[in-house]
Order: C-alpha cells, then structure tokens, then sequence
C-alpha cells in the first residue's frame, strides 16, 4: 500500500534540506552560480522626459557595484548611499530559476556582497493549482496568439506537479530553507497560498522556520460572493506569517472604524463638535479615592484610577473628562486623534479592482493595498523586501512606493516584462535587470552531475545536431564534428564542420573567425562550417553580416536542452526533436547626432527586425502560420520593448529611453511602440557608441551596437 502524503512528508522535508545544504556548500566555491546584468534601466516615460543621466558625471563610468566607491545607482540616490555606504545598492528584477537566483544572492561576488541575513522581508505567491493553464496571450494587429510555456517553463511546471502534491512540497522545501539563509535576524516570511497545498505547506514551515516563530495565519477574501457547486463559495486565501527569531520588526497598522461602529460608541462634544469615546481609566487592583470637581469618589470596587490626582486635575483644567448622569468620569477619547481599528487577521479590504489603472490583466495578480499591508507591518524603512515568484510585479512596485528597496524574480519571460513595463511605468529609481549566469552550465550539472567536463556537453550538442567528432588528437576539447555526404549547392558529397560553443562563453567574432579558419585548414578543408552557440555577443548579427560568408552558418543552441535531456531520459530519446534555430536581430537606420550647448541629441529609427525562426516559439501549427504572415507584412509591430543607451561601454547596457507596447504616452497605439527615439545625453568629444535593444512579444532579444561620429 503505497504512502499517504502524511507519511511521505517527513522524507521530502529531509531531501530538501539535503538539497539546499548542498546549494549552500556550493556557493563557497570558485563555481559558484553568479548574476548576469542585461541592463540598467533608468527609466523615462518619454523622449522628453528629463534624462537621469544628464546629472551624472559620465567621464567616469564604473560598474554598477564599485567596491569603496559607491555604485552608479548609489550615486543617483545619494541620501541611499550615506546610510549604507557600506554595501552599495540597486534594486533587481531577476529572470530565471528562483532556486539559482537565490543561490546566487547568498554567495555574492567581487562587486555584489553576499545577502546572507540581510533580507527583511520575503512575501512569496507561489503557483498552487496544479491544473493552472500557464499559455500566454499574445496581442498583435489584427491577431491573437496562445503561445504556450517555453520548455523551460513547462519542465519547471511538470517537476513541480509531477507527482501531485509530494513534488510540489519537494520543489519549495529546498526554496523555503535558502529563503530563512537569506533573511535577517529581524526579518519574516509571509507564504500566500489556497486550499490545494496549503495546509501542508504550513507543516513544511513549521520544521524549517519552527512552530514557535508562526504569527499568523491571514485569511485574504480575494473576491466577492459567487456560486460554486455543491460547496460553499471559495473567496479565500491564505497568508502564513513567520518570523526567523523571536525579535522580530513588526510595525501595528489601524483602520478607519466603521460608520456603525462610530455612531453606537461615539458622543458628540457641546460647543465644539468633535466625537469621543468615553474610556475608562481605571485599572485592576484597589486603589485610594481621588478628587473630581472637588469630589471624592472611590473607584469602583477591586479597582484603582489609572492617574495621579496631578494628572487628573490637569486633565479636569482641560476638559478631557465626560461624567455620567450618576457623576462617574470617563477620559474623553477623540475620534480624529485615534489611529483607528488594529488590523486583525482577516483582511476583506484589499481587493483587486475589476478595472482601473492597476489592474494588467495577469491572471494571479494581486493588489498593490495587499503588499502595502504587509510591507508596511514588516518591513522598516529602508530595508529590502524580496519577492521570488514576481508575476506581475506588485511586490516591487509597492516596495517602490514605500521607499523600501527590492528584489524580485520570476521563471517567466512574460512576467518579468510585465514588470519592467510596470516599474518603468512607475518611473521607479533606476533598477538592474539581470538573468543567472551560466544557466546551461547550472543545468549540465544537474543532468550531468558536478564533476561534468565542457568537452562532455559539447559533445552531446554535436551528436544531437546529427554530427560525428572529429579524432580526438584535431579535436582536444571535443567541440568539433562532421557531417558527411550533405548536398550542397547541387554538389553531393560535401563536407560540414561543426563547432558547438562553450555555455560560458559569448559566441562572436573571435569564435567565428577561428571557425572559418579550421574550415579552410583543418584536415584539408571543408566545404562550409556551422557554428552552434548558447550565448552571443550583442553585435553578433552585424559580425556576420560584416564577414559576409555564404560558407558559414550560426545556429542557436535550445537553451533549454538540458532540461529537455533530463526530461527525455537520454540522448537517444531526444535525437531528432531538436530544432537548432537561426539567430533574430535588429538593423537601425543611421543615426543622426546634433550638437547644441553642451547636449547631444541622437535620433534612433528602427529599420527592421528578423524574428528567431518561428519553428522555435511554442505555437501550434495555425498560430505559427499567422505569426509568420505578420513577421513578413510588419515586422516591428512584433517588437514588445525597445531602449537606447546612448553612451554604451560594451559591458552593462544602461537604457536612458525606452518605449513599449501599451505605453500612449508616446503614442495612441497600444499595440505597437513608436519606431523613433529622440535621446538626449550631456555632450561628448568625438564619436560615441550606440547600443539599442530590443525585446519582442516572445521574451527574445536582439541588440545593434553602432559607432556615431561628431556632428
């Protein structure tokens, strides 16, 4: 008879400790999982709005983390950077694993301190029903698409619910425990969840952040009264609070009293018209009798009046006493100096609107009046709010408004636009976008084991791509293969050589140079090479067109092969379901520079955009045959989000402009983004480089960087 859950829980608990202490023994390492910038983001509703970067001194352009320097965002909020000078700061949206992204935060690196002990507040939201639909509509002119979860995405999903509820409370465990590394001394989780899991989360936090530190469990009415078959209507949710210690910050919030309660309790005051309360203040215990209007009278029987008879004849002198028509005194308790009600445990007053500027139509979104609660009970002023199942952003952008500083992650590429629409929406201060660096190499590890060599991996993209390795005594790091017999051009019999690039790596022009040299040298020459990559240099589309090859090829790695080879079992099983796809990228129409007083005005027209091979989007047939008729008639109106940095340095884009989808500020069209930037940045001697990016409606991302010479 197999286990109950019950009875399963005790191991799955010990396997995620297991788990996390062995992502914590990692991250001491020379390997340990790190975070990739892919962009400051400054953000600025409109070309006209005032530039942040016109403030800074851009002769001197240090990396965002500058130990005993302060970083460039510090530098932007210089209040911010005297209070913690010490572990400079910028606020992060993270794309990826919140499992990676977690480990990274713990191990820090050369320029980002470690986030050991240092998080205040963890409110997490994490998908609950596992018969969630996770597709995601897709808007463009004229059409609407249901692209499904990228692979990454569904293994995610499939692991978490692969053995219903057992891999769910094994999926957070792990999660649970790195979050109690994370957080401070001081600090408190809250874990919002429903009646699918639970009940037997609460058991999961119970061992990990122990029974005596659970606060509260909050029920949330997330909306108003409906029917539901054969059971009472299920309007509910809850919030487990915990703590990390027993000192813990907790800040107590009031409401206004209700109308009701106001006009049975309240007494309005002659003369003036304010309400009071008439409180007594007596307390327990026999006391001595005191004097009243030159009256003594004893308090009632086993009490004592709560006030020195100096106290009460100041508070007589100021008309702060209400008597009884029996003559006994009451302290008068005015309603506009009462902060109101305490909150209690039961929240029905943070619902999320069913229109309003708030509302952005993400099927979990929760109220921004939700985490302003919360925040504001358990966060101090100042300090650092994490959010590691982000979706729509409602986390940071409270965070935001709180001036409280913040992290946020998510798995999703359409969640972590979102939030960065909203954020920039927002004009929140300056924030980095970062994605976990080495992924592939993170994935290899865990489908490989630890001790995995990189000629290993790359021998599994050759042979998945249908290519045989060269000997071993051409081919030392085992990257290379071949494909014999391809017809080519007519011609039967030609030879291809295949190089798969290291993960860790950018694929651009020195790897493709050296690939056309073993092309044409290497065991007496091939007829033409194919470069397979996981990762490319920002310029990589002008590489190419610059080396003008009709002999190479450059191909994208699946980024989620890995988690597929896991999945399917084995090489074998997965031969001939990957697809390696050819690379999207932007061209621009020249930019124009104009120099007026000591300001540079470029102007950014977007030109055209090719979009990664549609083959690689997770569409069904008749949607992939739509999108490709739309990519052929308007190829930018694929474009969801574009930026310019004006002044790139070929390390960490800083976007000074950006424009996107659903932003009419720009424009009146919310399915598309203006095609020109009009950026304005302090001037500068001789030429400047150029970097604009863009994201389309599917997450991918493709970047021009360009020379501008003097005006």
């Amino acid at each position: 008879m197999p286990k109950s859950l019950l009875e399963q829980l005790p191991d799955i608990v010990a396997q995620g400790r297991k788990e996390a202490e062995k992502i914590l023994e990692s991250i001491e390492n020379r390997h340990r999982v790190s975070l990739q910038t892919r962009e400051v983001v400054l953000p600025a509703k409109d070309s006209a709005a005032t530039d942040w970067i016109t403030a800074q001194a851009r002769a001197d352009r240090r990396e965002v983390f500058a130990p005993g320097q302060g970083s460039l965002l510090e530098r932007a909020q210089p209040a911010l950077g005297a209070a913690r000078a010490e572990a400079p700061w910028a606020n992060r949206l993270i794309y990826g694993d919140n499992l990676l992204a977690m480990a990274a935060l713990l191990a820090g690196d050369d320029t980002t301190p470690s986030l050991r002990g240092k998080v205040d507040l963890i409110y997490i939201d994490p998908p609950f029903d596992s018969k969630a639909d996770y597709r995601t509509k897709v808007t463009l002119p004229g059409l609407e698409l249901e692209q499904r979860p990228t692979v990454i995405e569904q293994f995610a999903y499939s692991d978490t619910w692969s053995d219903g509820t057992a891999s769910y409370l094994a999926m957070i465990t792990p999660r649970l425990v790195l979050m109690r590394e994370l957080l401070a001394d001081t600090g408190s989780i809250y874990v919002h969840l429903d009646w699918h899991v639970g009940h037997y989360v609460k058991l999961v936090l119970d061992d990990v952040f122990g029974r005596d530190n659970f606060r509260n469990e909050i029920v949330w009415q997330k909306s108003g009264a409906h029917n539901d078959a054969n059971r009472f209507g299920n309007i509910t949710e809850s919030i487990y609070f915990f703590s990390k210690g027993a000192k813990f910050h907790f800040t107590t919030l009031h409401v206004p009293f209700d109308e009701d309660y106001i006009e049975e309790r309240y007494i309005k005051e002659e003369g003036t018209g304010r309400l009071f309360y008439p409180n007594t203040f007596t307390g327990k215990g026999d006391g001595p009798a005191r004097i009243f209007r030159g009256v003594s009278l004893k308090p009632p029987k086993g009490r004592h009046w709560a006030q020195t008879q100096e106290n009460i004849d100041r508070l007589e002198q100021d008309g702060l006493f209400y008597y009884t028509k029996n003559g006994t005194p009451y302290y008068k308790s005015y309603l506009d100096e009462d902060p109101g009600k305490p909150i209690q445990n039961l929240w029905t007053d943070a619902r999320l609107t069913k229109s309003g500027a708030e509302r952005l139509d993400y099927d979990t979104q929760k109220p921004e009046k939700l985490l302003d609660r919360i925040i504001r009970s358990s966060c101090p002023s100042g300090g650092i709010v994490a959010d590691f199942n982000g979706g729509s952003g409602t986390t940071a952008a409270a965070a935001e408004k709180l001036g409280r500083r913040w992290i946020t992650t998510d798995l999703g590429k359409p969640a972590c636009m979102i939030m960065r629409k909203r954020l920039i929406d927002l004009e929140a201060k300056p924030f980095l976008y970062q994605a976990i660096g080495d992924y592939q190499v993170e994935a290899a590890k865990a489908t490989l084991g630890r001790d995995f060599r990189m000629g290993d991996l790359s021998h599994i993209v050759l042979s998945l791509y249908g290519a045989l390795p060269l000997p071993a005594d051409v081919n030392p790091q085992r990257n290379l293969g071949q494909i014999a017999g391809v017809e080519l051009g007519g011609k039967r019999g030609s030879k291809t050589l295949v190089l798969a690039d290291s993960p860790n790596k950018l694929t651009g022009m020195a790897t493709l140079k050296k690939a056309i040299a073993q092309r044409d040298n290497l065991l007496g020459g091939w007829d033409r090479v194919v470069v397979l990559g996981w990762n490319f240099e920002p310029s990589i589309g002008d590489t190419i067109t610059a080396l003008n090859d009709s002999r190479l090829e450059v191909l994208v790695i699946p980024p989620d092969l890995m988690d597929r080879l896991k999945k399917k079992g084995g090489i074998d099983k997965l031969r001939g379901q990957v697809r390696f796809s050819s690379l999207q990228y932007l061209t621009i129409h020249p930019i124009t520079r104009k120099t007026e007083g000591d300001t540079d005005t470029l102007t950014v027209q977007l030109k055209n955009y090719v979009l990664l091979s549609p083959e690689a989007i997770n569409l069904d047939d008749a949607n992939r045959i739509k999108l490709q008729q739309i990519a052929n008639a308007e190829p930018l109106a694929l474009i969801e989000y574009w930026a310019v940095d004006p002044d790139y340095d070929g390390k960490v884009f800083r976007s000074v402009w950006q424009d996107y989808r659903g932003n009419t500020a720009n424009d009146a069209d919310a399915l598309r983004v203006v095609t020109t930037a009009t950026v304005t940045a302090p001037i500068k001697a001789g030429p400047r480089k150029v970097c604009v990016r863009v994201v389309d409606v599917f997450g991918f991302e493709a970047e021009v960087v360009t020379t501008v010479g003097a005006a």
